[in-house]
């Protein structure tokens, strides 16, 4: 999803029309669908392994965000050395510390893991992780739309055949491997 928005929005305008600009959607594409099967296998792993399963899982959110972010990465980067005055910054800066925020919460679970028992209802680390992550998306939005009135006549937009393609790809492909895995999953045998 994001992908699609940053490869038209958000990508430094040195980028645009690069081999890595090219291949970038598809490339995240391709990360949808691991992404989906790492999550999924994860599942296999819970009852014999929790901590890999847990590290499996984390990774199936991490890895496509960090090869998704790092048009926008550059693009900090570059405002941070040299100064920039695009509208957009402070937005990408605030979603980019709720999704650091986010991951932290899911690895740490804190604050129960400080006081058990505690947080069982109101705080607990599941909660805060969806709002931060909440939170986060919120900021990505508005930040894709700032960038959609700041940059729209610099950068190349995909056609909708595109966008639809690359959305039918996701989808489909991530219905299948939870499809597989779903059949498979029954066939586990119980510890």
């Amino acid at each position: 999803g994001s992908a699609l928005a940053y490869s038209a929005y958000v990508f430094p305008l040195e980028w645009v029309g690069s081999t890595f600009h090219h291949c970038y959607v598809p490339v995240a594409v391709f990360n949808t669908v691991v992404s989906t099967s790492l999550s999924c296998y994860s599942r296999f792993l819970e009852v014999e392994s929790p901590r890999l399963s847990k590290a499996w899982r984390t990774l199936a959110f991490v890895y496509p965000y960090l090869f998704d972010s790092i048009p926008l990465f550059y693009r900090l980067y570059l405002c941070a050395l040299e100064g920039c005055s695009e509208g957009s910054i402070l937005l990408h800066y605030k979603h980019t510390g709720c999704a650091l925020l986010t991951c932290f919460i899911f690895a740490t679970h804190l604050p129960e893991r400080l006081a058990p028992g505690t947080f069982d209802y109101i705080g607990h680390s599941h909660q805060v992780f969806h709002v931060c992550g909440i939170l986060g998306t919120h900021f990505q939005m508005e930040a894709i739309l700032r960038d959609m009135a700041e940059r729209h006549s610099q950068v190349l937009l995909p056609s909708s055949l595109q966008t639809l393609c690359s959305m039918g790809v996701c989808v489909t492909g991530s219905l299948l491997v939870i499809g597989i895995s779903s059949v498979a999953l029954p066939l586990i045998p119980e510890p």
